[in-house]
Formats: structure tokens, C-alpha cells, sequence
């Protein structure tokens, strides 16, 4: 059974598969078809996400072990219900006392069964792997170590020791190791294998590999073969050598009947591969889509132009997204994606090596003709149908400026033929694409969202994952095309608003976007809070910039809570690196956010800070149940984040991450039991069979209206920049024509019902509320 609407649990040892299972009524009760579990395979103990695996060949037994999955599917099941697995193919826990494959690797070197697991460059380490786990340098941490038995011992790390070398003193026990244990300051330059981004702790893993493959599928493959699972949510596919051939061999695996979303992370227009045999993303392209609806493309300049005169920043910190991006780029690719280009600078001097045209060219040429190129491909991975697009001969030309002599800038036509395969196959030149495009993907997710996401902040809500802040607004005609788009091309494709990813929960989004509708109401607000702020010892924020988004975010969570408030704020200025960051910390810079916080959107001027948010509460309301029925209705599968059903407010991670709890339901609840309701009673009218048909208003507030019908038997409708609706008077005889033929009864509002083929005025349609929801009847 293929999803018609899932749920995404957060697991962890404190809530596990029993506690899972203890949801699954309520859940079944919402309309929900499959709970959508984080990661469930073997991680490192007393992990809350899990995406630190260990062990892919077990269950994690912290959760309940294999026995309370089956068990959890058995109950899902008598609930009509299935389950969707969050699998992690990237990576795993470079965490040799919990990983026993890395341990044996560690201890038998390139000769182990278990080195084709792993994505280790023994070459550039002379033999052996660096592990960045010391506290300092290795002669002042030398005392520090241990051995005990047959291995050796760092504070809570554990090392293997080679039989061979049992016996010997520490300093030449050291240097006998098939790994070699350096100060953690030396990932940055040094690090000989491939990680997930710049987590260390993470390493890459050679899924490309079929054996390797095999073994580490062979769990997930069993749980779908005994109808366990149905569904698999694959994390993270772009850091993988080939995803395309992943993904074939993972669907000639799972078969037809497994639904399988990507979290491929699309840039503007880009588009899913269409000859990848997946049933869509995860959602992000989607989520960027209907938050862009309820952004204000007219207020937006006078935001921006506030958002400059406050900040005062002059360049990538005054509001030029693409200013901003690039300049994050160059940083990251120079610091800490540093050891991932002297990777790639390798293998491209072994490519070079064998051909006379090229050997030549020296190492630093083609190291800084990878990082130029590096920072100028525009989406997350080049891909080959696409390689010649994004690695333009502009974008080349733009690589070769950062060379004062002509004749050295030739390593940038080198190092391009070789990301684009143009130079013919090769052991050494199929690497370095592969490797190039994985590092691409790794300084994308960096440095936009992890850096410029931080840096630019006019508007907070736009900064999400496959969002676009440069160009926040989508029009309700943008909005049908992509969703017309989706009915036609990936009808089964995941839809989300809120995940374990999101900066920013949709409530808190919803209302920090209706700034985008008054921003000189806005602008009055922070002038009057800020001079309240001022009046405390600490209540002046240690800079512009982040007292901006100190008092979006406060704004957007409408009560601040101190210290949720002032974890994801430390978080984000480390993130945007500008006065501290998370390896080299400005321990004076963080004391002064945490003492604004303090005294400035928790201390006393939060008062202000309610009383603008309840001003704002009725718009942000629309904003967020427009959202929601447009996410629930529209085609893809929706994934509900757990607690969304009803009002949601949390920022970033850990934040967003606790366990589930069921609420109170509210308004939100209503309207999600109703529309999933109708996808599990009728999956004909939502499913790929099903049918999307704008419907567009009429009247001087049309805009403001965005409704469509789905195969004919449904009908949405949501109000769209309800602030602006109501300082231009309303809907007045705004009227949508519902589609022809029966009666169309109201989901959300009993005893209401109007004829088909005939205007209603909207003014009477959203009485009830901000937002509609029909059904034929006749």
C-alpha cells in the first residue's frame, strides 16, 4: 500500500517503537496512512536522530530492537496503517568503539573485508587514516593515552591495535597503526577520508560499491520484502558517488510497490531527474512554493531597504543574496571544506599525471581552478544531462579571473573537462567527477544553507531549505503551473512544511512573514523595542544584524522563552561565522547574545513583544492554515512533522527534535482530520490517477484568493496576504465560480453547501475562517 498522507516520528531512546506504537490510534484517528520514522538501524548510544549509524545490519535495540519494529508494523497495520523508513546510504558513525566494520578496518588496514566500505584515500595518508579526535596536538596529549588489552585507550574513545605490534612502547606502538590519531583542528586541512559535509564524525561510505551495497542494505531490503516497511525516505542522495545508479539498483531491490522519496534539494527552476526511479522528494521544493505565496512582493523593497538602514552592513551583509552566497562560498571552500579540496587537487594531479597535455600544470593551479569552479556551480550537484549547463564557459571564465597569468589559468579548462567526464573514462578521472560533484553538494548545503541562511536575514521565514531569499514571493500563476507540474510528473512526490530540518517551524514562519505585508509597522516596532531594550544593562545587542533577527524570531514565536530563544540564536551566529564560529568562539561576542537576550526579547520589553504578535495573530493564522490546506490538498503525498497537526512553534534543531506528545487539538487539528480523511476515502481523486485545475477568482481582491480542484470532486481555497485584503476593504463582491454540476458541500463548516457552475461570493465562502474546504456531493 502506497501512502496517501504520512507522519514523521522523531525516535530515540526515550521515545521508542513502544511508545511509537502507543500513537498509532490517535494517529489513525487523524487520517494518517504511514508513520514516517527517523533513522531505526543501529546508531551511536543515546543518539536522538539516529543518523549516526553504526550498524546497518541490526535494529537498533535502544529503540526496541527488530521484535518492537515488527511489533510497531503489526500495530500500524491493524490500523490500517504502514510504515516509511528514513534510511541513511551516505554514511556512518566514524566512531570506532560503536562500529564494528571501522573498528576492523582500524585494525586490519586496506586488507580488511570492510575497507571497500568506506571512502578512504590510503594513498594520501601514506598508508594510514587520520582520526581527528585529540584534544591537542599528539605530543601534548601523548600522556593522555592508554593501552589496555589489545587496544588503546583517549578519554571515552576506543582504538583497535594491530596483533602485531602488542608489546611495543607507546611511541612506536603509535606510529605501527593503520590510523594515525591527530588533533581534531587537523579535519579541516588534513583529513584523508570523505565525511557527510564537515562532520567529522561522519564517514562516507561507498554505496557505489555492489557488495558494499549488499551488506548494507541487506536489513532494509528484508523489512520490505516481509511487508514491514513500504515506504523509504532516502537521506541525503547527492553525497553519494553515482545517485542515479544508486537509485536504480535500490528500486531493482525494493520493486514497484515501495513508495521511495529523495531528499534532493532542488535550486530555483531546477528539476528532479526524470529518468530517476524514485517517486519524487521529500518536499522541500514544495515548501518553498506555498511559503512564497503568503510573501508580500510589494512590501518586500521596503523591508529590504529597513533591513539595510538597521543593519548597516555595506555588501553581503546589506541584503545581496547572491553578494552574500558567494562570499559564504569562497569561505567555506578555503576553510572548512579545505581537506575536501586538497582531495579533489589529488586526484586531479593523478588524472593529469596521464596525460602529457596536462602534467604540468601545478598542484596550486588546479587547486584554485577546483575551489573558483567549486564556488560557482549554482545548485546543489551537476549531474551530467545537465554538467555543460551549470559548469558554464561562464562561469569558467569567471574561475579563470582568479589568475593573474593566462597561461596558468588553463588548469580551469582542465579541471572543467574533468568534472564534465570530457576528457574519457578513466579510474582516475571517474573519480575526481564523482568526487567534484559530491564536494559541490557538501559547499552548497553549506555555505547557503548553513552560512548565507544566517548572513542574510531581511526576512527570516524565506531561509529554508530549497528556498530562495533573494526572490522570496511566488505568485498564485507560479504556484499552479508547479503544482500542475507535480499532478502531471509526480503525482506521489512528498510534500512538507515543517521537518527535523526546518530553521524554523510553519507557525513561526507564517507569522514572521506577515512583516512582509507592513514593514514599516515593523520598522516602528524594532525602533520602540530596541529603545526599551536599551534602557537594561545588556539589553544592547552586540550588533545590528542579530538584534534583527532576535526580534523576528521573538516575533514569530510570539511569547520568547529565554533559552530556546537563546540557543538558536548562538546557533545561527556561529553558523553565519561573521563574529564567532563554532571552532574558533568569541567567548566574550556569545556572553554579550545571551545577556541581550536576557534583558532585551526575554526580559522585559517581551511584553511589547506580545502585544505586536497578538496585533499580528489573526494574519498569521491565515498565513498558517492557508498553508496547511494547500500542503494537505495539493498533489504529492503531505508529510506531517510530528505535533503540526495543530499549532507548532519551534526553531531550529535541537530544538524541533523532542519527543512526540499528543495535544489538545485545535482549529489546525479539524482541518487536518478532514482533508486527510478525504485522501484515505478517495485516493482515486489525490492519488496518480487524480487531476489539479486552478480556480481562479474574480473581483478587486482576486489576488488575494489562490483555490484549485482536484479531480474534479475537491475544491481548496485559502486567503493569501490577508493584511493587504483587509486594508483594501476586503473581499468585497470578490466571487469564485465553483466547478460545474451536483452541490458542493463545506468540509470544515457543517451545513453549508452551494450549487456547481454558480459565483460565490468569497465574502461569504471564508466566513467561517480564513480558508476553504469542499467536497461534491451530488
Amino acid at each position: 500500500m502506497k501512502p496517501t498522507s504520512t507522519y514523521r516520528l522523531q525516535l530515540q531512546p526515550g521515545f521508542p517503537f513502544a511508545s511509537a506504537a502507543g500513537a498509532v490510534p490517535y494517529l489513525a484517528g487523524l487520517g494518517v496512512s504511514h508513520l514516517h520514522l527517523s533513522p531505526v538501524l543501529e546508531a551511536v548510544p543515546g543518539s536522538v536522530h539516529g543518523y549516526d549509524v553504526t550498524d546497518p545490519t541490526r535494529v537498533r535495540e535502544e529503540l526496541g530492537g527488530e521484535a518492537g519494529l515488527r511489533s510497531l508494523a503489526r500495530t500500524a497495520r491493524d490500523h490500517g496503517m504502514g510504515l516509511v523508513l528514513d534510511i541513511v546510504p551516505n554514511h556512518m558513525a566514524a566512531v570506532p568503539r560503536h562500529n564494528r566494520a571501522l573498528w576492523e578496518v582500524l585494525r586490519e588496514g586496506p586488507s580488511s573485508p570492510y575497507a571497500r566500505w568506506f571512502d578512504i584515500d590510503w594513498e594520501a595518508g601514506g598508508g594510514r587514516v587520520l582520526l581527528p579526535v585529540l584534544g591537542g596536538r599528539i605530543g601534548d596529549e601523548t600522556d593522555a593515552l592508554r593501552v589496555e588489552g589489545d587496544a588503546l585507550h583517549y578519554g571515552e574513545h576506543r582504538f583497535p591495535l594491530r596483533e602485531s605490534t602488542l608489546g611495543l612502547p607507546l611511541p612506536e606502538l603509535l606510529d605501527a597503526q593503520w590510523y594515525r590519531l591527530g588533533w581534531w583542528r587537523l579535519a579541516r586541512t588534513e583529513l584523508t577520508y570523505r565525511r557527510f559535509f564537515t562532520v567529522s564524525e561522519l564517514i562516507g561510505v561507498r554505496v557505489e560499491d555492489p557488495e558494499v551495497f549488499d551488506a548494507t542494505h541487506a536489513k532494509i531490503l528484508e523489512l520490505v520484502r516481509d511487508g514491514v516497511v513500504e515506504g523509504l525516505r532516502i537521506d541525503h542522495p547527492d553525497g553519494l558517488a553515482d545517485p542515479p545508479e544508486y537509485l536504480r539498483r535500490l528500486d531493482a531491490a525494493v520493486g514497484p510497490a515501495c513508495w521511495t522519496v529523495v531528499e534532493k534539494i532542488l535550486t530555483g527552476d531546477e528539476r528532479l531527474p526524470p529518468d530517476w526511479p524514485v517517486d519524487g522528494t521529500t518536499g522541500y521544493d514544495a515548501l518553498h512554493r506555498i511559503d512564497g505565496l503568503f510573501t508580500d512582493p510589494d512590501g518586500l523593497p521596503g523591508l529590504l531597504s529597513h533591513y539595510r538602514e538597521f543593519s548597516g552592513a555595506p555588501g553581503d551583509r546589506g541584503g545581496y543574496w547572491e553578494a552574500t552566497v558567494r562570499r559564504a562560498a569562497h569561505r567555506v571552500v578555503t576553510h572548512e571544506l579545505a581537506a575536501e579540496v586538497e582531495a579533489l587537487t589529488r586526484l586531479a594531479e593523478r588524472a593529469c599525471a596521464a596525460d602529457r597535455g596536462l602534467r604540468d600544470l601545478a598542484p596550486w593551479t588546479l587547486r584554485t581552478a577546483i575551489r573558483e569552479l567549486l564556488v560557482r556551480v549554482p545548485v546543489y550537484r551537476p549531474y551530467r544531462r545537465d554538467a555543460e549547463e551549470v559548469l558554464s564557459p561562464r562561469a569558467a571564465a569567471g574561475a579563470k579571473a582568479a589568475f593573474t597569468v593566462p597561461e596558468e589559468a588553463v588548469a580551469v579548462d582542465a579541471v572543467r573537462n574533468l568534472a564534465l567526464g570530457a576528457l574519457g573514462e578513466s579510474p582516475s578521472r571517474d573519480a575526481f567527477r564523482a568526487r567534484f560533484a559530491q564536494t559541490a553538494s557538501a559547499l552548497r548545503a553549506k555555505s547557503v544553507e548553513d552560512t548565507a541562511f544566517y548572513r542574510h536575514t531581511p526576512l527570516i521565514s524565506a531561509n529554508e531549505v530549497g528556498g530562495d531569499p533573494g526572490r522570496p514571493a511566488v505568485e498564485p500563476e507560479e504556484f499552479h503551473a508547479y503544482a500542475e507540474r507535480l499532478a502531471r510528473d509526480w503525482p506521489a512526490t512528498g510534500t512538507v512544511l515543517t521537518t527535523h530540518d526546518t530553521k524554523r517551524s510553519a507557525d513561526v514562519r507564517a507569522a514572521i512573514t506577515v512583516l512582509s505585508e507592513c514593514p514599516e509597522r515593523w520598522a516602528e516596532f524594532l525602533a520602540r523595542v530596541t529603545e526599551e531594550a536599551a534602557r537594561r544593562d545588556g539589553g544592547r545587542a552586540p550588533d545590528a544584524q542579530l538584534a534583527w533577527v532576535a526580534w523576528q524570531t521573538a516575533v514569530g514565536f510570539g511569547f520568547p522563552y529565554g533559552d530556546r530563544l537563546t540557543r538558536a540564536l548562538l546557533k545561527g551566529v556561529r553558523e553565519a561565522a561573521l563574529h564567532t564560529t563554532w571552532t574558533e568562539p568569541d567567548a566574550a561576542y556569545e556572553r554579550a547574545v545571551a545577556a541581550f537576550v536576557e534583558n532585551g526579547p526575554a526580559g522585559p520589553p517581551l511584553y511589547s513583544v506580545a502585544r505586536f504578535a497578538r496585533e499580528l495573530e489573526p494574519y498569521a493564522r491565515a498565513n498558517a492554515l492557508g498553508a496547511a490546506l494547500l500542503q494537505l490538498a495539493m498533489p504529492g503525498v503531505p508529510d506531517l512533522y510530528q505535533g503540526t497537526e495543530r499549532e507548532y512553534r519551534a526553531l531550529v534543531d535541537p530544538d524541533n527534535r523532542g519527543p512526540f506528545e499528543e495535544g489538545p487539538p485545535d482549529g489546525r487539528t479539524a482541518l487536518t482530520r478532514a482533508v486527510l480523511g478525504l485522501r484515505r476515502e478517495r485516493p482515486e481523486v489525490f492519488g496518480p490517477a487524480g487531476s489539479y485545475a486552478p480556480l481562479r477568482a474574480a473581483g478587486p481582491a482576486a489576488a488575494h484568493c489562490v483555490a484549485f480542484c482536484r479531480t474534479g470532486a475537491v475544491v481548496a481555497a485559502v486567503t493569501r496576504l490577508s493584511l493587504g485584503l483587509e486594508r483594501s476593504g476586503g473581499w468585497r463582491d470578490t466571487e469564485l465560480v465553483l466547478p460545474g454540476g451536483g452541490r458542493w458541500a463545506d468540509r470544515l463548516a457543517e451545513g453549508r453547501s452551494w450549487d456547481g457552475g454558480a459565483p460565490v461570493r468569497l465574502a461569504e465562502l471564508f466566513a467561517p475562517g480564513p480558508v476553504a474546504l469542499l467536497s461534491r456531493v451530488g
